[in-house]
């Protein structure tokens, strides 16, 4: 077993972790590089980074339909639920937790969150997903400017890193070639580009510098591609 992930454009990925479905961030109405309907997605997880509207996203909605457990810092996971989500579990910073198949650890990302309401959406953070079958361990850095801390992360033998490289609202993609140095993941998935005129961004050219600058990896899909990591032998 290990790691497929189909990126759906924006920040929203599905990653079959061991044979199970983790959904991250699932943005998709009003998205403009969607590449999935809200009703096509059967998660068992999904992964909230923080509160703004495109992260959020088509959440509600899916978590009503399929029941899926939605994990999230102590106010997007409160917020979840007064919206009649029927199970959520609510983190900070620091925390981790097993989920029958994977373990989500909750890292820190420099960021601000606020709900789609306007309300308090709590501290932003990042993922570490390790599944329990294959070992197999993915970063989900979420909305994040670098931070030096990713050297820690790095430490925990990361083989895919999620990082956003649209700049403007996140780090951009010379930050992320540095924060590929401190992660140094196996493979590196760019997210948070191309969406809206404002995080427009060449991705081959990201590409080729992740290539000569790194030692990772660079995976980049089309809205709707899919890529396969091999289990480490």
């Amino acid at each position: 077993m290990g790691i497929r992930l189909t990126w759906l454009g924006h920040s929203v990925f599905t990653v079959d972790l061991d044979g199970h479905t983790v959904l991250f961030d699932p943005f998709l109405t009003g998205n403009p590089l969607a590449a999935a309907e809200p009703g096509d997605l059967n998660p068992e997880l999904i992964l909230v980074s923080h509160g703004h509207g495109d992260h959020v996203g088509d959440t509600i909605d899916i978590a009503k339909r399929t029941s899926a457990t939605v994990i999230a810092n102590v106010e997007v996971a409160h917020w979840l639920s007064g919206k009649g989500v029927p199970h959520t579990s609510g983190h900070n910073s620091g925390g981790s937790h097993s989920f029958g198949f994977c373990t989500v650890k909750f890292t820190i990302a420099f960021h601000s969150s606020s709900l789609p309401d306007g309300s308090y959406g709590g501290n932003p953070n990042g993922f570490l997903v390790t599944g329990h079958e294959s070992g197999m361990r993915l970063y989900y850095a979420g909305d994040t400017a670098l931070f030096s801390d990713m050297e820690l992360i790095g430490d925990e033998r990361i083989d895919v890193a999620f990082l956003p490289i649209g700049d403007y609202y996140t780090m951009g993609p010379s930050d992320s070639i540095r924060a590929i140095k401190f992660l140094r993941p196996r493979y590196v998935v760019p997210m948070h580009y191309n969406t809206f005129p404002p995080i427009m961004q060449d991705a081959s050219s990201w590409a080729n510098r992740v290539s000569n600058e790194t030692s990772a990896m660079p995976i980049v899909l089309d809205p709707g591609g899919s890529f396969g990591l091999p289990q480490p032998g």
